[in-house]
Protein backbone atom coordinates (compact mmCIF):
# COMPACT_ATOMS: atom_id res chain seq x y z
CA UNK A 1 0.00 0.00 0.00
CA UNK A 2 1.41 3.38 -1.03
CA UNK A 3 2.03 6.30 1.98
CA UNK A 4 -0.35 9.08 1.64
CA UNK A 5 1.96 12.34 0.76
CA UNK A 6 1.07 15.38 2.48
CA UNK A 7 -0.45 18.09 0.84
CA UNK A 8 0.89 21.41 0.84
CA UNK A 9 -0.45 22.63 3.03
CA UNK A 10 -1.09 19.80 5.82
CA UNK A 11 3.03 19.28 5.43
CA UNK A 12 3.14 23.23 6.68
CA UNK A 13 0.82 22.42 9.98
CA UNK A 14 2.80 18.88 10.37
CA UNK A 15 6.06 20.84 10.46
CA UNK A 16 4.97 23.41 12.35
CA UNK A 17 3.82 20.81 15.21
CA UNK A 18 6.72 18.89 14.88
CA UNK A 19 9.25 22.26 15.58
CA UNK A 20 6.71 23.02 18.52
CA UNK A 21 7.26 19.75 20.00
CA UNK A 22 11.03 19.88 19.27
CA UNK A 23 11.93 23.46 20.22
CA UNK A 24 10.36 22.29 23.56
CA UNK A 25 12.33 18.91 23.98
CA UNK A 26 9.59 16.78 23.80
CA UNK A 27 11.01 14.67 20.52
CA UNK A 28 15.14 13.99 19.78
CA UNK A 29 16.75 15.01 16.89
CA UNK A 30 17.27 11.61 15.61
CA UNK A 31 13.09 11.33 15.45
CA UNK A 32 12.54 15.01 14.11
CA UNK A 33 15.32 14.02 11.53
CA UNK A 34 13.54 10.65 10.61
CA UNK A 35 9.98 12.95 10.51
CA UNK A 36 11.80 15.28 8.07
CA UNK A 37 13.08 12.79 6.05
CA UNK A 38 9.63 11.26 5.48
CA UNK A 39 8.49 14.72 4.77
CA UNK A 40 11.01 15.97 2.55
CA UNK A 41 10.19 12.83 -0.17
CA UNK A 42 7.67 14.48 -1.61
CA UNK A 43 7.55 17.89 -3.28
CA UNK A 44 4.68 19.04 -1.31
CA UNK A 45 6.29 17.94 1.74
CA UNK A 46 8.98 19.51 1.18
CA UNK A 47 7.48 22.70 0.15
CA UNK A 48 5.24 22.80 3.10
CA UNK A 49 8.44 21.96 5.69
CA UNK A 50 10.95 24.55 4.04
CA UNK A 51 8.16 27.39 4.32
CA UNK A 52 7.43 26.91 7.86
CA UNK A 53 11.20 25.52 8.69
CA UNK A 54 12.86 28.55 6.37
CA UNK A 55 10.48 31.50 7.73
CA UNK A 56 9.48 30.23 11.72
CA UNK A 57 10.27 31.04 15.11
CA UNK A 58 11.87 27.76 15.58
CA UNK A 59 15.48 27.65 15.86
CA UNK A 60 15.80 24.61 13.55
CA UNK A 61 17.44 26.11 10.76
CA UNK A 62 20.30 28.50 13.02
CA UNK A 63 21.79 24.89 14.46
CA UNK A 64 20.63 22.28 12.27
CA UNK A 65 21.35 18.76 14.12
CA UNK A 66 23.99 16.10 11.46
CA UNK A 67 20.43 13.78 11.80
CA UNK A 68 18.42 16.49 10.02
CA UNK A 69 21.28 17.28 7.97
CA UNK A 70 22.10 13.60 6.98
CA UNK A 71 18.03 13.34 6.22
CA UNK A 72 18.50 16.57 3.60
CA UNK A 73 21.43 15.94 2.40
CA UNK A 74 19.95 11.84 1.28
CA UNK A 75 16.91 13.94 -0.39
CA UNK A 76 18.79 14.68 -3.12
CA UNK A 77 18.21 17.20 -5.75
CA UNK A 78 14.58 18.01 -4.77
CA UNK A 79 15.65 19.91 -1.29
CA UNK A 80 18.96 21.41 -3.43
CA UNK A 81 16.28 22.98 -5.72
CA UNK A 82 13.70 24.19 -3.38
CA UNK A 83 16.65 25.81 -0.92
CA UNK A 84 18.10 27.55 -4.07
CA UNK A 85 14.55 28.81 -4.79
CA UNK A 86 13.91 29.85 -1.37
CA UNK A 87 17.29 31.86 -1.77
CA UNK A 88 16.63 33.46 -4.62
CA UNK A 89 12.98 34.18 -3.72
CA UNK A 90 14.24 35.54 -0.25
CA UNK A 91 17.22 37.67 -1.23
CA UNK A 92 14.76 39.62 -3.92
CA UNK A 93 11.90 40.16 -1.19
CA UNK A 94 14.34 41.50 1.21
CA UNK A 95 15.33 44.01 -1.59
CA UNK A 96 11.24 44.99 -2.36
CA UNK A 97 10.50 45.51 1.39
CA UNK A 98 13.76 47.35 1.64
CA UNK A 99 12.29 49.84 -1.28
CA UNK A 100 8.84 49.88 0.16
CA UNK A 101 10.31 50.80 3.69
CA UNK A 102 8.87 47.85 5.65
CA UNK A 103 12.19 46.70 8.12
CA UNK A 104 10.28 44.05 9.83
CA UNK A 105 9.43 41.98 6.38
CA UNK A 106 12.90 42.94 5.31
CA UNK A 107 14.42 41.27 8.19
CA UNK A 108 12.14 38.34 7.92
CA UNK A 109 13.72 37.60 4.51
CA UNK A 110 17.29 38.59 5.44
CA UNK A 111 16.88 35.65 7.83
CA UNK A 112 15.55 33.02 5.65
CA UNK A 113 18.04 34.17 2.76
CA UNK A 114 20.53 33.30 5.85
CA UNK A 115 19.47 30.08 6.43
CA UNK A 116 19.32 29.15 2.75
CA UNK A 117 23.06 30.20 2.79
CA UNK A 118 23.90 27.91 5.39
CA UNK A 119 21.78 25.20 4.59
CA UNK A 120 23.26 25.08 1.13
CA UNK A 121 27.00 25.03 2.54
CA UNK A 122 25.79 21.44 4.11
CA UNK A 123 23.92 19.87 1.30
CA UNK A 124 25.79 17.80 -1.56
CA UNK A 125 28.41 19.90 -2.72
CA UNK A 126 28.62 18.84 -6.59
CA UNK A 127 25.22 19.22 -6.79
CA UNK A 128 24.67 22.50 -4.77
CA UNK A 129 27.23 23.73 -7.24
CA UNK A 130 25.51 22.73 -10.23
CA UNK A 131 22.33 24.28 -9.20
CA UNK A 132 23.70 27.72 -8.00
CA UNK A 133 25.64 27.98 -10.94
CA UNK A 134 22.34 27.45 -13.32
CA UNK A 135 20.63 30.41 -11.09
CA UNK A 136 23.37 32.60 -11.83
CA UNK A 137 23.41 32.47 -15.48
CA UNK A 138 19.90 33.12 -15.29
CA UNK A 139 20.58 35.74 -12.66
CA UNK A 140 23.08 37.63 -14.43
CA UNK A 141 23.30 36.12 -17.95
CA UNK A 142 19.83 35.98 -18.65
CA UNK A 143 20.64 32.40 -20.17
CA UNK A 144 19.64 29.08 -18.71
CA UNK A 145 16.63 27.20 -16.82
CA UNK A 146 16.10 29.75 -14.18
CA UNK A 147 15.18 32.57 -16.78
CA UNK A 148 11.61 31.90 -16.41
CA UNK A 149 11.81 31.06 -12.87
CA UNK A 150 13.09 34.83 -12.78
CA UNK A 151 10.57 36.40 -15.05
CA UNK A 152 7.74 34.64 -13.54
CA UNK A 153 8.27 36.38 -10.11
CA UNK A 154 9.03 39.66 -11.87
CA UNK A 155 12.48 40.47 -10.90
CA UNK A 156 14.10 43.49 -11.92
CA UNK A 157 18.36 43.98 -12.57
CA UNK A 158 19.07 45.19 -8.53
CA UNK A 159 16.86 42.24 -7.36
CA UNK A 160 19.18 39.47 -9.83
CA UNK A 161 22.29 41.13 -8.96
CA UNK A 162 21.56 40.60 -5.03
CA UNK A 163 20.67 37.08 -5.93
CA UNK A 164 23.94 36.56 -7.75
CA UNK A 165 25.70 38.21 -4.57
CA UNK A 166 23.94 36.07 -2.80
CA UNK A 167 25.10 32.69 -4.71
CA UNK A 168 28.99 33.90 -3.98
CA UNK A 169 28.12 34.21 -0.50
CA UNK A 170 27.27 30.44 -0.13
CA UNK A 171 30.69 29.60 -1.84
CA UNK A 172 32.38 32.47 0.64
CA UNK A 173 31.02 29.93 3.22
Amino acid sequence: MAVQQPTFQQAMEITAAWLQQWDHEEISDEVLADRIGEMVASRDGARGFFVVSLAGDSVLMDRLPDAVVGQLRNAGHGVVDLSVRNLAMSTAMAVQHRRSGDAAQQAGSERVSTRCIELLRLLEPAEVKERLEQLLAAALDNRGEDVAFLEKWGYDAEQKQAIGDSVYAVAEG
